[in-house]
């Protein structure tokens, strides 16, 4: 097997001794000189192991057992040197904001990979730096070049951290889940933008995702892995219209699609049982005139009024910086707004401040799913403590009574039992996104606002969670707010979905009727991005 990069028989372990775990089983890759590889499978296949130890970022546990690495010809098993690294191969991490140092700007940033590569003035990688944050599509460099990674947004962020990787002329990027957390347009630009870049440039490209929809639109091969191996390897259009191999087939089934019926994602899982029609009579939650503002001029939430019925599923979407989470943060009593009202069975819950709202007779009733469970699990404390504190404080349990009701909440979301005692890092994304449905079920919510729940999973862990959240709907009688950039996701789940733009609604309307003709033009543009 050659090529520009090539792995052969690459085995990684993690770990020492008796707590030695194998990580990739013998793997083979090539990527041909301006060629495009995706690597797709499910969390925890080895897809970003495979790739980190071709250049030699192995986290200090991992190292290579046996196989090769190489590069243009070149043994580079044991790392790429250092003039390799950033002008040969380069890689764009999956977090892009976490991958940039938060206390310097990202101009400085660029510029300092500038100079560790090439004979450069401070003068002249700070010039060059702006020409390529122009390059990545940024509309003002100059004040991009100017910020630190908080003051920019998410699609900021990722075309900074590509910007970067592309400072030293690479001949081989991998970008690692670049679209994660994105919205319909922002992936759509990433996409526009790598496809771009390749073809100008002569770069070959591997795109580790568990979008496959993205990999189809970017990339020439496909090899899939599990388990550490690859199972099976092909042109991009053969895997995804005859996939060979049951895994393949069971992962491609489970990227939601028009047309495909949520019970369709997942052949395997139980029958989903029938929706409840909703009931007559008052919505349970009201929103009326919400409105918050955001420093001088800065973005918020303009005049929102909203209506859920009781027992229905309510999708919100709309571009990064719309006020989609700082909505659900407010009906959760995360923050305050400035004007307005929250009206949960008659109830004005915006007339208790956020500081106070612990002590509400309905602090249980609403609850919030956090985007990322792990940033919001304590990472040193097991996840039973994360489900059992909600019990503690909300209904008092404790001792047997507590351990029980922690027990069986994880049987509602089908949580292994014997994963209560690890620490979240040990647990995999799917199962931290039902540790995080097990903690806000825990005080009997009426209401569950969902904040991309679904995110940063694999399409078949993905598949698993909606397929739980509907049977929790049926059996529950929940009502779900759910915010989302998927708008298959939408589709397949909500009753109603309300896209939101620059702070305000501007569409509201069943997902049938919006997805078949959209009347707003933002709605147009957001359907039109996630088609491609």
């Amino acid at each position: 097997m050659t090529g520009l990069l090539a792995l052969r028989g690459l085995h990684v372990a993690y770990g020492t001794g008796p707590d030695t775990v194998p990580a990739l089983r013998g793997v083979d890759l090539a990527v041909a000189p301006g060629g495009r590889l995706g690597l797709i499978g499910a969390s925890g296949s080895g897809k970003t192991t495979a790739l980190r130890a071709a250049l030699g970022l192995l986290p200090p546990d991992g190292r290579i057992t046996s196989g090769t690495v190489s590069f243009d010809g070149r043994d580079i098993t044991a790392g790429p040197p250092r003039g390799l690294r950033g002008a040969g191969l380069a890689m764009v991490f999956q977090d892009a904001r976490a991958s940039l140092n938060p206390v310097r700007s990202a101009g400085d940033q660029i510029a300092d990979a500038l100079q560790a590569h090439a004979a450069l003035s401070r003068t002249a990688a700070r010039a060059r730096a702006l020409d390529l944050l122009g390059e990545a599509g940024l509309a003002e460099p100059g004040a991009v070049a100017g910020a630190v990674a908080h003051r920019l947004s998410g699609g900021q962020c990722q075309r900074v951290a590509i910007a970067a990787a592309l400072a030293c002329g690479p001949r081989l990027l991998v970008a690692d889940e670049p679209a994660t957390g994105l919205d319909g347009p922002g992936r759509a630009a990433v996409v526009a933008l790598l496809d771009r870049l390749c073809r100008s440039r002569g770069m070959a490209l591997v795109l580790i995702s568990h979008d496959l929809r993205l990999a189809a639109r970017l990339c020439d091969r496909v090899a899939v892995m599990e388990g550490g191996r690859v199972i099976e390897a092909g042109p991009a259009e053969r895997i995804f219209r005859h996939p060979e191999q049951p895994r393949t087939r069971r992962l491609l089934a489970a990227c939601p699609a028009p047309g495909r019926g949520l019970a369709e994602l997942d052949p395997q899982a139980p029958a989903l049982p029938p929706r409840r029609p909703a009931p007559a009579g008052p919505p349970l939650l009201s929103l009326r005139g919400l409105g918050k503002r955001f420093g001088r001029g800065g973005g918020g939430l303009q005049d929102i009024s909203l209506d859920l019925a009781p027992g229905s599923c309510v999708g919100l979407t709309g571009e990064s910086g719309a006020g989609k989470t700082t909505l659900a943060r407010i009906i959760a009593r995360l923050e305050d707004p400035d004007t307005g009202r929250i009206l949960l069975d008659g109830t004005d819950l915006a007339a208790c401040p956020a500081r106070r709202f612990h002590a509400h007779p309905a602090r249980g009733a609403v609850q919030l799913v956090f985007q990322d469970p792990l940033d919001s699990l304590t990472p040193r404390r097991p996840v039973s403590e994360a489900i059992a504190e909600p019990l503690r404080r909300l209904t008092g349990l404790r001792g047997a009574a507590l351990a029980a009701r922690v027990a069986e909440l994880a049987g509602q979301v089908s949580l292994d039992p014997a994963l209560l005692t690890r620490l979240p890092g040990a647990l995999s994304g799917g199962q931290r996104a039902r540790v995080g449905l097990a903690r806000a079920l825990a005080p009997a919510p009426r209401l569950l606002v969902l904040d991309e729940p679904t995110a940063a999973l694999d399409m078949h862990v993905q598949a698993g969670v909606l397929h739980l959240l509907e049977r929790l709907r049926a059996q529950l009688g929940l009502t779900c707010l759910l915010v989302s950039h998927d708008l298959e996701v939408l589709r397949l789940m909500c009753d109603r979905v309300v896209v939101m733009q620059a702070g305000r609604i501007v569409e509201d309307a069943p997902p049938d009727r919006l997805f078949a003709a959209p009347g707003h033009p933002h709605s147009q543009a957001l359907i039109a991005a996630a088609r491609g």
